[in-house]
């Protein structure tokens, strides 16, 4: 059995969402829509139907309920899944306080109701 070495707990959420790839100059290379897998307070892990390269920061915006989140995170990993699509590990970099204030309620109102 392999350790977690996760600082917070991921639950099972699906979310749609949009990214825009950018480089270390901030340049923007590309964008898609995908969907989170799962959710903690500074990570997720994204569904997409194309790879994505770990080089790239991503422009993240989350759809949360009623609301739309704008994060800030980094490809960690990026591997093929399931039915020909791609899982990849998103890391936050920054997450505005609004959208951390959303992202925190809607992980202990999920914790409440499934945890």
């Amino acid at each position: 059995m392999t350790e977690n070495k996760r600082r917070h707990e991921r639950y099972d959420s699906l979310n749609l969402l949009s990214y825009v790839c950018i480089d270390s100059d901030g340049k923007e290379w590309t964008q898609g829509m995908g969907r989170t897998l799962d959710i903690s307070e500074t990570g997720l892990r994204l569904e997409t139907h194309e790879p994505i390269d770990t080089k790239y920061v991503l422009l993240l915006s989350v759809g949360i309920e009623n609301d739309l989140v704008d994060i800030r995170g980094k490809v960690v990993y990026c591997n093929r899944g399931d039915e020909k699509k791609f899982e990849c590990g998103i890391e936050f970099l920054e997450v505005p306080p609004d959208a951390y204030a959303v992202l925190k309620r809607y992980i202990s109102e999920f914790n409440k109701q499934y945890g």
